[in-house]
């Protein structure tokens, strides 16, 4: 059984960060170990919110109890959204000292803001995780509004897309996959109301089309479901266009359901179903790059 370590946010009501990845994953049959970097009541789309971001120093002494009982022993790596830059250091302090124990896969889903709120993270962040965080990625699952601000090109087309995915797959370190997995592709070139998931290594480029489900406001967490889904069908098939088909249409039946029950979170335990085996299904299409 494959082991996962996913270091994220934890909320006590509803689905984001570690309270949206961890269950999935499970559901596919992986040992998921968690470290929470904040514990608030929900997520900070809610008019009020309540808890605490962990300190640093918290997230070392838990890392270096981990150390201590020979726990540091993981195939893959998730972290999401990353609080402060301090933050962004002990996840790859701590990712240092699993990959001294053996070549463990590292997804970062740079976690920094989306087409309709625009950046909701410190000012910082987004020049940490593409001077620091990026070059030690294997895999990097950005969102439109997220490749957009990392690269600073505006991504109207697919062959924007496709430029953009190439251009900050040259920024990973040159001993992995070098996967960018691109959600909430919008496109003006795209089928009229569809939204889009594209998947890029250096050998080969896929897209996926579902129709665009009309979900307001929108959930938060679909980004850490599809993160932790793509990651999970990785590590178990080494294909991305068949890992890119499983999360995407997973995500797409667990939107639709959170749709038709008109719940502002996302419906994860009751679409539970649909992570192994989905009731519609999208096939990936290549797609031809330079």
């Amino acid at each position: 059984m494959q082991h996962i370590l996913s270091i994220q946010s934890w909320v006590a009501f509803g689905h984001v960060g570690n309270a949206a990845a961890m269950f999935p994953l499970q559901r596919l049959g992986f040992e998921v170990s968690a470290i929470h970097t904040v514990q608030f009541s929900n997520h900070t789309g809610y008019k009020t919110f309540r808890g605490m971001v962990f300190s640093p120093e918290h997230l070392s002494e838990v890392v270096q109890g981990m150390e201590e009982n020979q726990a540091l022993d993981y195939d893959a790596v998730l972290s999401g959204y990353i609080g402060s830059s301090a933050t962004a250091e002990v996840i790859l302090n701590t990712l240092n000292k699993i990959r001294k124990n053996k070549p463990t896969l590292y997804c970062c889903d740079p976690v920094m803001g989306d087409l309709e709120r625009g950046i909701f993270v410190q000012s910082d962040i987004p020049a940490v995780i593409k001077q620091k965080v990026i070059p030690q990625a294997d895999i990097l699952t950005p969102n439109h509004f997220e490749l957009e601000l990392l690269t600073g090109q505006a991504i109207k087309t697919l062959e924007d897309a496709l430029h953009a995915c190439q251009e900050v797959r040259s920024w990973l370190h040159p001993r992995g996959p070098k996967i960018v997995l691109l959600t909430s592709l919008l496109r003006k070139d795209a089928p009229p109301d569809s939204i889009e998931t594209l998947v890029m290594n250096g050998l080969e480029a896929w897209l996926v089309s579902t129709p665009y489900i009309p979900l307001k406001p929108s959930p938060s967490g679909t980004g850490d479901v599809i993160a932790a889904l793509f990651l999970g069908h990785y590590l178990k098939t080494g294909s991305i266009a068949v890992s890119l088909e499983n999360a995407v249409s997973a995500l797409y039946n667990l939107l639709l359901l959170t749709y038709q029950n008109q719940s502002r979170e996302i419906q994860l335990i009751a679409a539970q179903d649909m992570f192994i085996n989905p009731s519609q299904r999208f096939k990936a299409q290549k797609v031809d790059f330079v």
